[in-house]
């Protein structure tokens, strides 16, 4: 079952789901980029959750010379500082946050919600997550970074929000500093942050997914 915004993989018990994951993809990819993680995912028996991988629009892309493809938002630059499209990158977040609302609104607890992001979709998670208005289970960001630390209202409701952060010591494309630079924020914003790196580039690794699980287990069993 999907809706063209977003693909949606139900839980294969076929019973109803009580959780749902949402995980949000990088530059010029789509949902269907995260859609091979799902099965391989080794879950604790009996958790019904529900899938969510929306796809971004299609925008101009300046650092790709204007090109027009899947995207959260518009990056002027490649700089350390990545000088993005802040008001884009917000939109795609109260996207985000309306699909979280539709699931609350259909009987999911808001405590049974995850949001994940890689790469730019990250950058909209931490954005989407830390400031929603009702407390979330968990926020997973991926080979990303805070592209709004400076700008976001963050929420009350969501200050105790456990944050996992996983990024590849040989990234390219996403610096590992700035993944760290993410941790180190929130560590002195007072959130409860873990920081995981694996020898890898801009990428989600076997040893990740088997964390992923892990980390999913705890916040959802």
């Amino acid at each position: 079952m999907s809706h063209p915004g977003e693909l949606i993989i139900e839980p294969k018990s076929g019973r109803p789901a009580d959780a749902c994951v949402f995980i949000l993809h990088g530059l010029g990819a789509d949902g269907h980029d995260f859609e091979p993680l799902v099965p391989a995912l080794p879950l604790k028996a009996g958790l019904e959750v529900r899938f969510i991988l929306p796809h971004a629009p299609r925008l101009p892309v300046t650092i790709n010379g204007g090109m027009v493809m899947p995207a959260w938002y518009d990056i002027h630059e490649m700089s350390l500082d990545r000088r993005v499209d802040t008001a884009q990158l917000v939109a795609s977040a109260e996207r985000i946050q309306a699909l979280i609302q539709e699931q609350i609104d259909h009987g999911i607890d808001s405590r049974r919600i995850i949001l994940a992001g890689f790469s730019q979709g990250g950058a909209v998670a931490y954005q989407a997550a830390l400031s929603f208005n009702a407390p979330l289970g968990g926020l997973l960001a991926m080979s990303t970074y805070f592209a709004t630390a400076e700008t976001i209202a963050l929420a009350e409701a969501n200050r105790e929000l456990p944050v996992e952060i996983h990024h590849g010591t040989f990234d390219p494309v996403v610096p590992e500093s700035l993944g760290k630079a993410a941790y180190q924020r929130l560590q002195g914003l007072g959130y409860a942050v873990h920081y995981q790196s694996y020898p890898m580039a801009h990428a989600v690794c076997p040893q990740q997914v088997g964390d992923i699980a892990t980390w999913l287990n705890e916040r959802l069993g």
